[in-house]
């Protein structure tokens, strides 16, 4: 019950990039760079486990960019013709790749990482990757003309890998939707058929998770534009709850004006309740996990609760990662003894 995990990345280290940059490039080369990520993978097992978090990550130490990070294993994208786009509706602008053909997988993109780490990890794995949505809102398109359709072909290469990441034993396989809290009229109309498409004969847990974007400054300049209610989930909440594929709801929580009872929305999935902020450097305690954690009881069954980070930790310093992991962990040991109590 209640057991904790993370919404995917945490810091490189700084053999491996610099510090506190999100998508910095790699200091290494050739096999030392795998070695080097191998080694940083291991950092971040170790650390996990020792904080007490149930269901690791491998920190994405292997990929400079969520998105970007898979994409290099796909043909049909231009990485020299680099196109200027505004990224979730223009919230901010950005150098993407541009698709200039049918696009199809080139070959596995995570499974080596994967299976070092399930050999590693003493726990439960879980592996990210970016949804459909998201990809389509991080890449520009001059084949497919709409994005539907382009989210469908690249369901269809997410779909290729999570069926042999599955092979390799990991728990669960999440895939990451920022985009959902932007374009909920796409997410209801296809949104959510791109991704039961990308996890068709997936039998692992399947997990998506729709938060408000890393701690950085556009992220937080446009959280201020959105009131004293942060309404998104209400919207797409019903759409993912009907799904029969998706198992799993990572949502961001704690520090933010998201309603704790849309929660109630999920009544048939697990929720991944963001149970630490990342939007600013403070440690939580663990009474401060703890009642995010109770607040989230009033709407969903302590069986379905999974304390988890709000988004990635990538941009932190590491050892402020590590203290809001060993907080998480904590604080749902808090509520564990209180129910057992």
């Amino acid at each position: 019950m209640l057991k904790t995990t993370v919404a995917g990345s945490l810091p490189k280290p700084n053999w491996l990039a610099e510090p506190e940059k999100l998508w910095a490039p790699w200091k290494l080369e050739g096999d030392d760079l795998w070695r080097g990520q191998c080694d940083a993978a291991l950092v971040w097992l170790k650390i996990q486990e020792d904080a007490g978090i149930d269901i690791a990550s491998d920190g994405e130490q292997f990929r400079k960019h969520f998105v970007h990070g898979f994409l290099e294993y796909v043909d049909g994208i231009d990485w020299a013709k680099m196109t200027t786009m505004g990224i979730r509706d223009n919230r901010y602008d950005a150098d993407v790749p541009t698709v200039t053909s049918k696009v199809k997988r080139r070959g596995p993109a995570h499974t080596k990482s994967t299976a070092f780490c399930r050999e590693h990890a003493q726990n439960g794995l879980k592996i990210t990757m970016p949804g459909p949505m998201t990809i389509c809102d991080t890449i520009a398109d001059e084949v497919y003309g709409k994005r539907a359709d382009m989210a469908m072909a690249f369901a269809e290469i997410l779909n290729e890998e999570a069926l042999e990441l599955q092979e390799l034993g990991v728990d669960v396989i999440q895939l990451d939707e920022p985009a959902f809290n932007v374009f909920m009229n796409d997410v209801v109309e296809w949104g959510v058929a791109a991704v039961e498409r990308a996890f068709q004969g997936v039998t692992v847990k399947k997990a998506v998770h729709i938060c408000y974007g890393y701690g950085i400054e556009a992220n937080n300049q446009w959280k201020e534009t959105l009131g004293e209610e942060w309404r998104q989930y209400e919207q797409t909440f019903p759409a993912l709850n009907a799904s029969k594929s998706i198992d799993q709801v990572s949502l961001e929580c704690a520090g933010s004006h998201v309603p704790h009872s849309l929660m109630s929305l999920l009544k048939d999935k697990d929720v991944l309740v963001g149970s630490v902020d990342v939007a600013n450097k403070a440690v939580e305690t663990p009474d401060q996990v703890a009642a995010v954690i109770r607040s989230a009881m009033q709407y969903v069954d302590p069986e379905r609760i999974y304390p988890c980070t709000n988004c990635g930790l990538a941009p932190f310093p590491r050892d402020v990662a590590e203290g809001k992991l060993k907080a998480l962990a904590a604080g749902a040991e808090i509520v564990r003894r209180e129910l057992r109590s």
